[in-house]
């Protein structure tokens, strides 16, 4: 009895050791100074790109551009994206630029605490230390609004943000933006947007229990959407059997509208309506060209087995 009453007091021991060290374990790394003289008008346009506005904009309770998101419901809580705004009490008007880059690239707020995945931090991870200057530039001209978004509404366990650096270290992988030797400009254009800006991603793949991406079938998909929404799958064999070409996709990411006349709903209407129909007709083309050829030139493939292998794949990644 004596020998299970020690070997239960040293294993609570160890327990409480080893949480007290995941809750001072430090997340992310000291940025280097952003030294380079930001394009406010590039800043932009990125911003645009990556969602920043249609995410941290409630333009539908009629607030301010980036004063604060509306909800976002999922099955670990509501999720409120906060002002973004140069107030300094209720946005990021007393940031830094290291410290806005920090918590772009790395998902890491000033204090040192980690941000939820709600953020999609992950896919700009690759951001320049010159686009990142682009962006402070133009974050710096955005007209303060001294109102701060509501908390988070999320209850025991995931209030705990110290769990968050375990999901981190589990499911936080690099987006894959660089270049690819061999493939045209416009394809690896298309994937940088794709993969790392436009975070296609985050909503056209799966997730996991934790919240965390399916590697094994990126962009297959997301039946499961915050807000009981779901995401079609966009990998080259389903938008071949959707019908869809460069040329009308990319009119879709400009006007919401499909080859078929309809028009997107819901979240991608928002998408399109705050950031894609912004781009550069050059930028909406790359994109298609990428999403339809895929990181394999499954495109091509597929045109050669026929349509009935086109309709029959998920063209794995």
């Amino acid at each position: 009895m004596r020998r299970i009453v020690l070997w239960t007091a040293g294993a609570a021991a160890f327990a409480a050791a080893a949480l007290s060290a995941v809750i001072a374990w430090p997340v992310g790394s000291a940025p280097g100074p952003i030294g380079l003289q930001g394009n406010a008008q590039r800043g932009a346009y990125l911003a645009r790109a990556s969602g920043c506005i249609v995410c941290h904009s409630n333009f539908d309770e009629g607030g301010a551009p980036l004063a604060g998101g509306a909800p976002l419901q999922t099955d670990f809580g509501t999720f409120y994206p906060p002002n973004l705004t140069t107030e300094p009490d209720h946005g990021i008007g007393d940031w830094t630029a290291e410290s806005f880059a920090k918590a772009v690239r790395q998902g890491v707020a000033p204090d040192g605490d980690p941000y939820y995945p709600s953020f999609p931090y992950p896919f700009y991870a690759e951001f320049s230390d010159q686009q990142m200057a682009d962006l402070w530039a133009a974050f710096q001209t955005v007209a303060p609004v001294a109102e701060s978004a509501p908390d988070h509404d999320v209850g025991f366990p995931f209030d705990q943000r110290w769990g968050l650096k375990l999901w981190r270290a589990a499911f936080f992988y690099d987006p894959k933006t660089d270049p690819v030797p061999g493939r045209s400009e416009a394809w690896n254009r298309g994937r940088e947007l794709v993969r790392g800006a436009a975070h296609c991603g985050a909503c056209h793949t799966p997730r996991n229990l934790a919240g965390g991406r399916d590697l094994g079938a990126v962009f297959a998909g997301n039946p499961a959407l915050p807000g009981e929404g779901k995401a079609p799958s966009i990998r080259p064999g389903a938008l071949a059997e959707g019908g869809w070409t460069v040329s009308s996709l990319s009119y879709a990411l400009k006007s919401g509208l499909t080859p078929s006349g309809d028009a997107f709903g819901g979240s991608m209407a928002e998408v399109v309506r705050e950031g894609t129909r912004f781009l550069s007709d050059a930028d909406r083309d790359a994109m298609a060209t990428y999403l339809l050829e895929g990181e394999d030139g499954g495109r091509e493939r597929l045109a050669q087995r026929g349509p009935v292998a086109a309709s029959a794949t998920g063209q794995p990644e």
